[in-house]
């Protein structure tokens, strides 16, 4: 592939940082129950839920700013305009996703007026607390972000799909790139 028919490497290198937090992120919320309840283990899990998503609220932003810096490279034979229709709007889906649930979880936190951390540092409460709205919000945020499970498989799905049955380069130009090795 040449240059100009892969998204940049800042952009993939972004994508696939935002996919390893998100599993990182998932996967500490899933399995908490395994910490009980007011163990080191269990504020460690939390802490890491918690670090990931505000992480990945940064890398979304990094996202927006280098998709509108560049040009995303063409598909390869071009695909029909509903399929750009679909792939646009699933794409627009998952940045709101993933950037509205971190600011929930972040505000939540902020108003349940509860000592909480990201990457271990204290972070503000809220003087005085408004629990209600807290817990609204994090209803809010429990309530979206099983539509991530979705939104992640039908994207990973279209890739596949696009790459195995439709041969185009969909899947290829989010791929890192291979370094040819020197002969020996």
């Amino acid at each position: 592939m040449r240059k100009n028919d892969r998204f940049s490497g800042i952009q993939i290198a972004l994508h696939w940082a935002v996919f390893i937090l998100l599993i990182i992120t998932y996967a500490t919320i899933e399995l908490r129950g395994l910490a009980p309840r007011g163990t080191l283990a269990r504020q460690i899990v939390i802490g890491t839920h918690f670090s990931c998503g505000f992480a990945i609220l940064l890398l979304m932003v990094a996202r927006l700013f280098y998709k509108m810096k560049y040009a995303t490279p063409p598909i390869e034979p071009p695909n029909p305009r509903w399929q750009r229709y679909l792939a646009n709007l699933t794409h627009a889906l998952i940045y709101a996703l993933f950037l509205v649930l971190p600011v929930l979880g972040v505000a939540s936190r902020y108003w349940r007026g509860n000592d909480w951390a990201l990457f271990g540092i204290g972070m503000p409460v809220a003087a005085p607390a408004n629990p209600e709205l807290a817990r609204t919000l994090i209803d809010l945020h429990e309530t979206l972000a099983p539509l991530g499970y979705w939104l992640i498989g039908l994207h990973a799905a279209a890739a596949l799909f696009h790459h195995y049955f439709m041969r185009d380069n969909t899947l290829l130009r989010m791929m890192p790139a291979r370094r040819d090795r020197p002969s020996a």
